[in-house]
């Protein structure tokens, strides 16, 4: 889950980080945080119940319980330094037979492990042995003598061969918006032996801190001081304890707003007087819960979507352009086709000029502007010559 963290500019934000669990906090009893303990099963009295018969504490004596035990079985004294918990029996007697568990305890990391081993007595030397019976090893001892329950683990969890102090560390990350989380940049890391590293520049350094009682009090809570619009992002804390094998991490969503002004109210009746302060008035950043996008593609996914919109568009408006081309192109071809494949017969057309005479003879009334202009209109106006016959009086005077 994602926590959102919305802060006023130039304000204090303070990203907490909290675990109070002794796993992620320096415990100076750590020494009885892993204990082992032996435990047996056993029917030969025929009440069939779990009895405790010895347990060891990490930097402490080991306790038998049993009265008749003490003294004739133990554990090594350096158990927890070579990581042999193994339990030594002597004198073995039928009483000792049952299912026995070696249960390793590490309260400080909430780990547990258990080894479970049978033993059972016998009378005669040649039927020792042991062997795996499929769910836990089978130890045969004969009776009246020493036999060695194995429980090893040398894993430093169960071991001092490493101090808690050095396993545990803090490292808080921060993912600028549009960033991946595979390049975000550290910041700061603070282990429990006290060792404190800060990442980049120095006015990142000074306006974000860890306290030094992180790992006293559990509070990891990073600190920033006069928040900037560039302080916007993903921050991550992640709690490591390598000691453990464990390991926890808080992510948050830092959002920054510009703080409100508030409106002032000037008494025009004086003047070059300051308003004056109420005392009880007590002012501070609005603090609003704001779920903003991780990144920004959401802005670059919107204008994935616009341009592919514009694009699609322009495509469609050429192939309708194309197919309307294409289309003039087949009427042009069908119409020269049709009229070229019919035959004209050109006796068929008859002229008829007996009316061109009459306008040709119509008078053209035009302002020519030049007289070459004018010459070739007044010969376009010319009568054709007429044939005067001078004598066809004088013949029909005489001729009657």
């Amino acid at each position: 889950s994602v926590l959102n963290i919305s802060a006023a500019v130039g304000s204090q934000a303070v990203l907490p980080c909290k675990s109070y669990r002794m796993v992620w906090t320096q415990d100076r009893l750590n020494d009885r945080q892993r204990v082992v303990h032996w435990d047996v099963y056993s029917s030969y009295y025929g009440d069939n119940k779990m009895e405790r018969l010895c347990d060891m504490y990490s930097a402490g004596a080991q306790r038998v319980y049993s009265s008749y035990n003490q003294g004739r079985i133990f554990m090594p004294q350096n158990a927890f330094t070579d990581g042999n918990f193994s339990l030594v029996i002597k004198d073995v007697a039928e009483s000792d037979a049952g299912t026995y568990s070696c249960n390793l305890h590490h309260h400080y990391c909430h780990l547990y492990e258990t080894v479970k081993i049978r033993l059972d007595i016998t009378k005669k030397g040649k039927y020792a042995n042991q062997y795996w019976d499929g769910e836990m090893p089978v130890i045969i001892a004969l009776q009246g003598s020493t036999v060695m329950l194995p429980c090893v683990n040398h894993n430093h969890i169960w071991t001092e061969r490493h101090s808690e102090e050095e396993q545990q560390v803090v490292h808080w990350d921060r993912q600028p918006p549009g960033v991946p989380h595979d390049r975000a940049d550290r910041l700061i890391d603070l282990y429990a032996s006290g060792e404190r590293r800060s990442y980049g520049p120095l006015f990142i350094r000074q306006k974000m801190n860890i306290t030094d009682t992180a790992f006293a009090l559990g509070d990891f809570s990073l600190r920033i001081s006069e928040l900037e619009s560039a302080d916007e992002g993903t921050y991550s804390c992640h709690l490591h304890h390598h000691y453990c094998g464990l390991h926890e991490r808080r992510i948050y969503q830092v959002f920054v707003t510009e703080p409100v002004r508030e409106k002032k109210v000037v008494n025009l009746t004086t003047h070059n007087v300051a308003p004056a302060i109420d005392p009880n008035v007590v002012r501070g950043h609005n603090v609003i819960n704001v779920i903003i996008p991780e990144s920004r593609l959401h802005f670059f996914q919107q204008l994935g979507y616009i341009l592919a919109t514009l694009l699609l568009f322009v495509v469609i408006l050429i192939i309708v352009v194309l197919i309307t081309r294409k289309r003039r192109q087949r009427g042009y071809e069908y119409n020269v086709k049709k009229y070229g494949e019919k035959d004209v017969n050109l006796k068929e057309f008859t002229v008829d000029t007996t009316d061109l005479t009459q306008y040709r003879s119509e008078d053209i009334r035009l302002d020519y502007k030049n007289n070459i202009l004018k010459e070739k209109a007044e010969q376009a106006r010319s009568f054709p010559a007429k044939n005067i016959d001078l004598d066809k009086d004088f013949r029909k005077e005489y001729c009657k």
